[in-house]
């Protein structure tokens, strides 16, 4: 499975989140497209309105379980996706910011 580690993703890559909704609200990568896990399959949709059209798809989750799934079914649909190695918890340890709905410090549940 095509893979990346955080130190690898620019801050203009396009990046889906696919945590649960109060992982999302506690903390996350500012700009990330937010598609749970659990509501892929019926919103797919919203991925392709809102990725770019030859571009990449970075999938994250906490650790890097859920998006490895995510990343494998995209790429079964011919979408150029990678999983980021670790997760948010990577993201987080790495120093990358993370925010929450309102746009101040968040943390990673």
């Amino acid at each position: 499975m095509p893979t990346v580690q955080v130190t690898d993703v620019k801050d203009d890559d396009f990046l889906l989140d696919v945590r649960e909704d109060d992982e999302w609200q506690a903390g996350h990568a500012a700009g990330a497209l937010h598609i749970p896990v659990s509501e892929f399959v019926a919103r797919y949709g919203e991925l392709t309105e809102a990725a770019p059209q030859d571009g990449r798809v970075h999938v994250i989750c906490r650790s890097g379980g859920r998006s490895a799934q995510v990343t494998m079914y995209l790429a079964q649909q011919g979408i150029d996706a990678v999983n980021v190695d670790g997760g948010m918890q990577v993201w987080q340890a790495a120093g990358r910011a993370v925010v929450n709905d309102k746009g101040e410090p968040g943390f990673v549940l």
